[in-house]
């Protein structure tokens, strides 16, 4: 007898999670399911489930297919599983390829076609919805989110698209995406919502016309130039009952708002300070050093660092003034943004040819916060107090690259478990673009 085994999480449990376990089951005579738990899931940086493990086993027991369901809760259960079961063939879906090749020592390893189209799906609560998510762009940014899009639950990458066909094409085919395109309102009648990682002076454009198709938009930084920009795009979506996030994804990492929260709490006392820096020494022939109009240190790098300013000491700032060093191409190397509050004061340090210590320190009336670099992933953040040997040590969970955070409230939005949207609110979204566009007043003069 030949013995298959497969895992996963079965969450909203679709036509592609039926499909995948009808093949699996005609690669032998005996399929063992292994169905993860929850806090598994969460220990290997799966966000977004919605099922209980209760109802996702019942899901697989319900197709037939599974002769016996196991469940999967800790890291090398599978090669206990894969002895102890006697298996002959481990299997799962080809989007993940070579990542289960060290199997192979145990047993013989299949990656089954994924289903291209799980619009329909075989149970689902009425309440959810496999969001269908096209991209915009295909730039060096799109793999890794790609990549941290297949930790989040109930997201789909539908459909690929840039004006050059081709470029559309050849993306698709190596990242496994069904669809692609080379014109815009055609790929926009194929998705639920869109993924902008475009060129920096594309993202409004591309954002407005998404949201006038009534489509969710989540958008690199920045979504827009302007104030006005900004305004209209939030309250277009607001009054459409649409989602618009713009991704800067410190702002949605869990240690981020722990650090958020835990300043907000009092501990440190009033903040009077606020420092963060982000700089990286770009290849010189990469978009940031050679893009005059729209590359450069602070439109790369100026939503991050102006995030902690904006979310503790507010939208409310009385004077802002910048300090760049240039090339002579005109491309800002380093960027200083100064802004001044009522008893308070913040310094945007950026980069993209000066390397500096790229932390955040947010100073207070009884101590202060250091995250050390990155921060802006907060893996680690200490609190000091005038008692040099009191320090307080926190390391928040964090997995991935920081993408699966905002893919997973970007799709919490669109079903309606999170609408309050306060890890970055559209104020202070709008307050970015603000100082965005002081930014490039500055730069024309």
């Amino acid at each position: 007898m030949k013995k298959v085994i497969t895992y996963g999480t079965y969450d909203l449990f679709h036509e592609g999670h039926y499909k995948l376990l009808q093949r699996a089951k005609a690669l032998g005579d005996y399929l063992i399911v292994g169905v993860t738990t929850e806090h598994f899931d969460e220990a290997r940086g799966k966000v977004n489930v919605v099922d209980s493990i209760m109802d996702r086993i019942e899901n697989v027991r319900k197709t037939g297919f599974a002769d016996e369901i196991i469940v999967e809760d800790h890291d090398g259960q599978k090669i206990e599983d894969i002895q102890r079961y006697g298996v002959d063939i481990f299997t799962v879906g080809s989007d993940w390829i070579g990542t289960f090749d060290y199997l192979k020592q145990f047993c013989e390893v299949v990656y089954l076609e994924r289903t291209p189209d799980i619009s329909s799906t075989l149970e689902r609560k009425n309440k959810f919805k496999i969001v269908n998510v096209g991209i915009v762009g295909t730039g060096r940014i799109v793999p890794r989110f790609i990549s941290e899009a297949k930790y989040v639950s109930g997201i789909n990458i539908a459909c690929t698209y840039n004006p050059q066909n081709q470029s559309a094409q050849a993306f698709s085919n190596r990242h496994d995406i069904p669809n692609y395109s080379g014109e815009y309102e055609e790929f926009l009648e194929q998705v639920d919502a869109v993924y902008i990682a475009s060129p920096n002076e594309t993202h409004y454009d591309y954002a407005r016309k998404a949201l006038a198709n009534g489509k969710h938009v989540l958008c690199e930084k920045p979504a827009a130039f302007t104030k006005r920009e900004a305004q209209g795009l939030y309250q277009y979506a607001m009054d459409n009952g649409l989602v618009l996030m713009e991704a800067v994804k410190t702002a949605y990492c869990p240690g981020f708002s722990q650090l958020i929260n835990m300043v907000q709490s009092g501990k440190i006392g009033k903040v009077c300070d606020v420092e963060a820096c982000f700089t990286r020494l770009a290849n010189d022939n990469s978009r940031e050093r050679t893009d005059a109009a729209y590359g450069g240190a602070f439109l790369e790098f100026g939503s991050y660092t102006l995030l902690p300013v904006i979310k503790l000491l507010g939208t409310d700032y009385k004077d802002i003034h910048f300090d760049t060093i240039y090339d002579e191409n005109g491309v800002d190397l380093y960027t200083k943004v100064y802004l001044s509050y009522d008893n308070a004061m913040a310094l945007s340090k950026n980069g993209v040819a000066v390397k500096s210590e790229g932390q955040l320190v947010v100073a207070g009336t009884k101590g202060y916060v250091l995250a050390p670099s990155p921060w802006w992933l907060t893996r680690r953040f200490e609190v000091h107090f005038e008692d040099s040997s009191k320090v307080e040590v926190y390391e928040p969970v964090f997995q991935g690259d920081g993408f699966r955070y905002e893919i997973s409230d970007f799709v919490s939005k669109i079903n309606g478990i999170d609408k309050n949207g306060y890890k970055l609110t559209a104020e202070e979204a709008i307050a970015m673009a603000e100082v965005t566009e002081a930014y490039m007043k500055q730069k024309k003069r």
